[in-house]
């Protein structure tokens, strides 16, 4: 059973909020990529819901992207994924970023590590970020954390993410509630942005 509070619904100012997706990518979220998460291509129709009602409330679109160059010593973990300028690194279709959105390219799991990250969210006056994408208890999480460690707001719809089992989905959202007291959101509808 899961320990960690969710809410139904959570408003957030439009102005002050930012949409952070973490790594959806096809080695990832496409059956055919070298790290598949089966529960990613789940996730695609929530995130797209989130991002469109983000856009059309002003809310600025941020995507991280997991990049590595050839001997990238990360690939002794996981094998060789994401690897600069290949299919397997490029964000799947669905979820393209648009005109005006953000692309930041990381080297590690934290989003922030190495990354102008901060810097871009602060020019957007962004406090509330809001974190979708994969893998929950991997890159999500630790970017979450590092975005509590920097004094923003987490929050994390249940719909929006995913992770290689159920364990480590429920551990992921249980650390961002009880560790850096983020909030749990059941589902991207209900998350709701006011101008």
């Amino acid at each position: 059973m899961a320990e960690y509070k969710v809410v139904e619904s959570l408003t957030l100012p439009a102005k002050g909020t930012a949409i952070i997706v973490v790594d959806m990518q096809n080695d990832f979220v496409d059956p055919k990529g070298a790290l598949f998460v089966p529960d990613a291509p789940k996730t695609i129709p929530a995130i797209s819901a989130l991002i469109e009602r983000a856009r059309a409330s002003g809310v600025p679109i941020f995507y991280t992207q997991d990049w590595h160059d050839e001997e990238d010593p990360e690939f002794e973990i996981w094998g060789r994924h994401a690897v600069a300028g290949t299919w397997g690194a490029e964000i799947v279709p669905p979820l393209a970023p648009k005109k005006g959105d953000t692309v930041v390219r990381k080297l590690r799991y934290d989003g922030f590590y190495g990354t102008p990250l901060d810097h871009l969210l602060r020019l957007k006056g962004a406090q509330n970020l809001v974190l979708v994408g994969t893998v929950a208890n991997i890159c999500v999480l630790h970017t979450a954390g590092s975005a509590a460690l920097r004094w923003y707001k987490v929050v994390v719809p249940m719909d929006g993410v995913s992770a290689l089992n159920e364990g480590d989905y429920h551990f992921a959202l249980r650390q961002i509630d009880f560790l850096y007291r983020g909030s749990v959101v059941k589902s991207v509808q209900g998350i709701s942005f006011v101008r």
